[in-house]
């Protein structure tokens, strides 16, 4: 189970929405399995179908979290036109074993879906998102 502050799901979906139509990515640090600060990243890709943290904020973002003790609880990113499930590309692009992946659909712009999973070795597991 990945347990998130509603204000941080709120803020995943302005972002994709402030992004849209371009897929909008970013990184929640946390520790000992909490999180502590949202990171929103651009999209190098500046992309609708799909998204690379651009390397200037991958490495802002992880100087951060080494200087703080947190590590990468969450990336982040959005699905415009499609639901709230990893692509092959996606599955294909997860190098961080151990973090969850969160992603946010706007497929039907009015009511955003939020779905959690981790991807490790090719395979997706769907985990429960629950708000604190």
């Amino acid at each position: 189970m990945l347990t998130l502050p509603q204000e941080l799901i709120d803020e995943m979906v302005a972002h994709a929405r402030e992004d849209a139509p371009n897929e909008c990515c970013g990184i929640i640090a946390g520790r000992d399995g909490r999180a502590v600060k949202l990171f929103r990243a651009k999209n190098a890709e500046a992309s609708p179908y799909r998204y690379s943290v651009d390397p200037q904020d991958l490495f802002r973002i992880h100087r951060e979290c080494e200087e703080n003790g947190w590590e990468f609880l969450v990336i982040y990113h959005s699905h415009t036109a499609s639901e709230a499930h990893p692509s092959g590309t996606d599955v294909r692009l997860a190098f961080w074993p151990g973090t969850f992946y969160v992603l946010v659909s706007l497929m039907q712009p009015d009511q955003p879906v939020v779905r959690a999973f981790r991807i490790e070795e090719g395979q997706v597991t769907e985990v429960e998102l629950a708000t604190a």
